[in-house]
């Protein structure tokens, strides 16, 4: 079954992000007018979904306006990036597969970094 999912009980539902697998959890906060480096992972891929704010995402070339709710995938070797265009933006990521910090590959950054 892919993932994430809802099932439907008598009290309500449940939604399902992760079964089974290894995977990193992390919520990520972008200041206004900030963005994440333009980036892909040769080792994971990542789930976001928009807690807060309308920020514009990017994934393979493709750009599109978030909003409180919505949801991406990002593969492995895609490259991908999230930017606080219209306010601060808070997001949850589900990295699945092997999460290493160093496997981080910017080709772009508007901070210097490589």
């Amino acid at each position: 079954m892919d993932k994430p999912f809802s099932i439907k009980r008598p009290w309500g539902e449940f939604r399902e992000y992760a079964e089974n697998e290894p995977v990193t959890v992390k919520t990520i906060f972008i200041k206004d007018g900030e963005s994440l480096s333009l980036q892909y992972h040769e080792h994971r891929g990542e789930f976001w979904h928009i807690l807060k704010g309308t920020p514009e995402v990017t994934i393979g070339g493709e750009k599109v306006m978030a909003k409180a709710g919505d949801e991406f995938e990002t593969p492995p070797n895609v490259e991908h990036r999230i930017a606080a265009v219209g306010g601060d933006v808070e997001f949850l990521e589900i990295a699945r597969g092997q999460f290493d910090e160093k496997d981080i590959v910017r080709t772009e950054d508007k901070y210097g970094r490589t």
